[in-house]
């Protein structure tokens, strides 16, 4: 059996269940609230400016910060995207779960040690 069709078939087994299906709804409410969708924008926005100064090992100013805090804040704010994040954050749980079996075998080696 090839690894990757097994991979392949859990993928697709992804895209059908609840927590997906949930956060695409989530997604579609906020892309079709202009105030929800421009809010989240200028929220990953700042986010990804953020991580990248992070990255580079640049520093982020005060003001950056205090931004990204109030942008976060309005965000949370908005019920169309808190649901969002609730979504893709079970979501996440999911997938991290998935991980965490597909990383046994691996995990199990070490712990023969």
């Amino acid at each position: 059996m090839n690894i990757y069709d097994d991979i392949n078939r859990l993928e697709a087994t992804l895209r059908t269940t609840t927590e997906m299906q949930d956060v695409k709804q989530a997604i579609e409410a906020v892309k079709s609230d202009e105030e929800a969708k421009n809010l989240f924008e200028s929220f990953r926005k700042i986010q990804m400016t953020l991580q990248e100064k992070q990255v580079k090992g640049e520093e982020i100013a005060g003001e950056e910060l205090e931004y990204a805090q109030k942008t976060a804040q309005l965000a949370q704010s908005n019920e169309k995207i808190m649901v969002m994040l609730e979504a893709e954050m079970k979501l996440s749980q999911l997938i991290e779960e998935i991980n965490r079996i597909l990383l046994k075998p691996v995990q199990e080696l070490y712990e023969q040690f």
